[in-house]
């Protein structure tokens, strides 16, 4: 195992992936922008490293920096989280080189992913389909866009090649807003991922949003430890997740099929590069349970956490026994799933202004009594600030019960638990703490059968 793990993360994960070290006995060491210089991160860890100033160009992506804080403190191993460099080819191949351990997938898993392009045609060349679409990228001057957008048909999804997080995507619903699309998305992709490029593909309306946990090791094991729904999004990015899914097309003995040849399909798709390490195989849902392949995370999720409740395994560990060459075992390789886990993100934004961010000093922060069915995972504290510089989550909160009213009830109560006060330079800042508690409370919810639009459509009738 790794004896010294420099995370070459910030806040809530860090902190995740340093309590697991603890517990296995590893040291781990910090690396900070100056934002962050007072942040839980820094002061658990043994040894930490100042990288610069706030802006994450100058700090946290500082290859040369971070290589060499771990040099300075003879750290063996370093370890991503998620965001940030997390699935950057040439950072973990520079890791790789200096001769330090890299807790995540090969380079050149990272690099099949990283584009979806390529990630498409990956998951083709397995049986797992993406949405129609162009086989390679489009660009405004593009003489065949029309044709080419007619044939996938309307409305048409306009993607950044390199794009995550919701970044660089556009719905499109008629030719006249082609090109201009188009134009935006190979624009926010060259400023984003420095990568301009751009390709189409059908837009699967009113979808649900289902992702498979994989892990991989170098012995030829691929387990998938079961799938979660994150259907609850704003901006394409997700406030809620669960495991398993509630999702009516997974009921019964045909769902049951159904639900066992998604996780087959995750598996094939993260087979085909020689996959090691944790994942996640992201697709999208019809109405009428059509599953279409649309990405793979090679590293961490942020709601990994659900998955981790229903298992009982801790997956950073698994990260570090797979990168230290070790064989998956035990529970890892016939897991049991156990009831029902939901995890709702805290942010410092504001549901009744389009989710904008909300920075602010955290004047009260209070949590209730975290226990073996309820996890808080956060990176800041009471009289912290949420920066403009970083996300603006607050923290997750996860809980576990035996059947999912039981899991919603529990977290219901320990939002109800939580206090929150918020201050902006020009007064009180908004939180999606209500929010949060409103949209669990919906009929709509209690039932499973939200889309990915629900959060969105359900914000404009919240007061």
């Amino acid at each position: 195992m790794p004896k010294n793990v420099l995370i070459a993360n910030r806040g809530e994960i860090a902190c995740r992936i340093q309590s697991t070290c603890k517990r296995l006995g590893i040291a781990t060491v910090a690396v900070y922008s100056d934002a962050d210089a007072d942040a839980p991160h820094v002061k658990a860890a043994e040894r930490s490293v100042r990288l610069g100033p706030p802006p994450v160009k100058e700090s946290y992506l500082d290859v040369a920096a971070i290589l060499e804080a771990a040099r300075a403190t003879g750290a063996d191993a370093i370890h991503p989280g998620y965001g940030l460099l997390s699935e950057n080819a040439a950072f973990a191949a520079a890791v790789r080189s200096a001769g330090l351990i890299f807790i995540g997938p090969p380079a050149a898993a990272l690099e099949a992913f990283g584009d979806k392009i390529k990630a498409r045609g990956v998951a083709r060349s397995v049986g797992a389909l993406p949405p129609p679409g162009t086989d390679g990228p489009v660009a405004p001057d593009d003489g065949a866009l029309t044709a080419e957008a007619e044939r996938i048909g309307y409305p048409i999804l306009v993607k950044a090649a390199g794009g995550g997080g919701g970044i660089g995507m556009q719905v499109v619903d008629a030719p006249a807003k082609l090109l201009r699309a188009v134009q935006a998305c190979s624009d926010r992709g060259r400023s984003a991922f420095s990568d301009e490029r751009v390709y189409m593909e059908r837009y699967v309306a009113s979808p649900k949003h289902i992702e498979v946990q994989i892990v991989a090791d170098d012995h030829g094991h691929t387990i998938a430890l079961g799938e979660r729904e994150c259907s609850l999004q704003r901006r394409h990015q997700k406030i809620v997740e669960e495991a398993p899914s509630p999702a009516a097309f997974f009921e019964g003995t045909e769902g049951e099929i159904r639900r066992r040849a998604v996780w087959d399909a995750a598996v094939r798709v993260v087979s085909a590069v020689g996959y090691r390490g944790a994942g996640t195989v992201e697709f999208v849902a019809s109405p009428t349970g059509e599953l279409f392949f649309l990405e793979v995370n090679a590293r961490l999720q942020v709601e990994h956490c659900v998955t981790e409740m229903v298992t009982r395994l801790d997956l950073v560990e698994q990260q570090l026994r797979v990168a230290d060459g070790q064989p998956l075992t035990g529970d890892a390789i016939t897991p049991e799933r156990r009831g029902h886990a939901i995890e709702a993100r805290l942010y410092a934004e504001d549901p009744k202004k389009r989710f904008a961010p909300q920075p602010g000093l955290l004047e009260v922060l209070r949590w209730p009594a975290a226990g073996p069915d309820l996890r808080i995972e956060t990176g800041v504290t009471e009289g912290m600030s949420v920066t403009p510089f970083y996300d603006p989550m607050i923290a997750k909160v996860v809980a576990h019960g035996a059947t999912r009213a039981e899991a919603i009830a529990r977290l219901d109560r320990a939002l109800e638990g939580t206090s929150i006060t918020l201050v902006g330079p020009a007064g009180p800042s908004q939180t999606n703490l209500a929010f949060l508690r409103a949209i669990l409370a919906t009929e709509t919810f209690a039932v499973g059968q939200y889309d990915t639009s629900y959060a969105e459509v359900f914000a404009k009738t919240f007061v």
